[in-house]
């Protein structure tokens, strides 16, 4: 049996025994489990904790081995020509028609000059940037996007587009117009839909890596595989903890600086059964088709044991690769720039992160620096995206905030 699906079913089994351990432990007349057995679950319920983690790693592995060990690239096999009447079509090195920096062509120049050295030719040509650098090539710029993926759950879950222009503006209704019943002769109300708007700029994100020249002759180092897992990293988790916490200042505008407040806890350090409740029906029901719940991991450990009035568990693992486990039966995404649960904190978010618009500015752009390192035998890479994000509709995500205390 595949490795990551068995310890996803051991996780399962390992979770009902748990359970039913801690069921049959209870005092029938004061509900209350015994010191002793009360430190057996919670061994119980660590295991389930290190599965998951465990879980979490393989997923990864399994990406940057795709990444890593997969085919780079497919030789074309013919020269490009006219495509169902269309002529002089760019063509990438999948075969589908593509945009200049797309091409094989452009492709082979691009890594040829990453790795001896940065001489512009013909093909290189149509892919520079107005900064100095060059776009990467396509193939490269899917690669660098599932490793942005891989560190940043919210590009899963919110709408990301891709512009070329300046200031995104976006329409939003700020408040909607209403009808009125009246009299045979009596007035009509006007009731006006008023409209705002929310603006996607597109601020600056880079980082530099460092390889020696020994690497870089060296034609069995994956230099697209390694620059394209390190700056998936760096820029990923980056952008997620804008995408969350950002206040707008020379980064994005994270969902918790504008999402409505679903629910003010009781307790400082405590969330209860009924808060959650209240934060999944503090949500418009149209909404919650597509919510999803989005916590840190500490915050999850506490879920875990919460039940209903039936005695049923709110969380509940899932036994399928890809698939996350679900609380009230909504998925429940697990973020390290996720407030702890604390006095005042939003320790929980639940909505439909579609309404999170990350806009892309054209595309990311590399460069080879020479002489920067030169002294220590390295040569620097270089990588820049622009990139906005703000949460468009704040009713669509409902915030669980901690209480401040007296």
């Amino acid at each position: 049996m595949d490795r990551l699906q068995e310890l996803r079913e051991r996780r399962a089994k390992l979770w009902e025994h748990a359970k039913a351990f801690l069921e049959s432990k209870r005092n029938e007349k004061t509900h209350l489990v015994p010191k002793e057995d009360m430190t057996t679950y919670e061994k119980m319920e660590a295991e389930v904790s290190a599965m998951s983690d465990e879980i979490t790693m393989l997923e990864r592995q399994r990406v940057h081995d795709s990444s890593v060990f997969g085919a780079i690239d497919k030789p074309i096999l013919s020269q490009p020509m006219a495509n169902n009447g269309v002529t002089n079509a760019y063509f990438n090195s999948r075969g589908h028609t593509s945009t200049p920096h797309g091409t094989a062509q452009y492709e082979n120049a691009f890594w040829n000059a990453m790795r001896k050295n940065f001489v512009v030719s013909n093909d290189l040509s149509v892919g520079k940037d107005s900064a100095g650098g060059y776009l990467v090539p396509e193939d490269f710029h899917r690669q660098l996007i599932e490793g942005l993926e891989e560190y940043n759950i919210m590009r899963k879950l919110a709408r990301v587009i891709r512009t070329s222009r300046g200031d995104l503006h976006i329409p939003v209704v700020a408040s909607r117009g209403t009808a009125a019943w009246v009299d045979e002769a009596g007035e009509i109300p006007t009731g006006d839909t008023n409209l705002g708007q929310v603006i996607l700029s597109a601020y600056k994100l880079g980082t530099m890596i460092k390889v020696s020249h020994e690497l870089l002759h060296d034609s069995a180092f994956p230099l697209e595989s390694f620059l394209s897992k390190d700056f998936g990293r760096r820029m990923g988790t980056m952008e997620e903890e804008a995408f969350i916490v950002g206040d707008g200042n020379k980064k994005p505008t994270g969902f918790l600086s504008t999402a409505q407040i679903g629910v003010i806890t009781e307790y400082q350090t405590e969330i209860t059964f009924d808060d959650v409740m209240d934060l999944y029906h503090s949500l418009k029901s149209p909404y919650r088709n597509s919510a999803v719940f989005i916590a840190n991991d500490l915050t999850v450990k506490a879920l875990r044991k919460l039940k209903d009035s039936n005695g049923q568990f709110l969380w509940n693992p899932s036994v399928v690769a890809g698939t996350p486990d679900t609380v009230l039966g909504r998925p429940i995404h697990v973020s390290a720039y996720m407030p702890q649960i604390g006095a005042g904190a939003k320790a929980m978010a639940f909505g439909d992160f579609s309404f999170y618009w990350i806009a892309d500015r054209a595309g990311r752009t590399f460069e080879r620096l020479n002489e920067l390192f030169a002294a220590t035998h390295q040569v620097g890479f270089k990588a820049v995206h622009r990139v906005d994000g703000k949460l468009i509709l704040p009713e669509a995500v409902k915030v669980l905030q901690m209480s401040e205390g007296s």
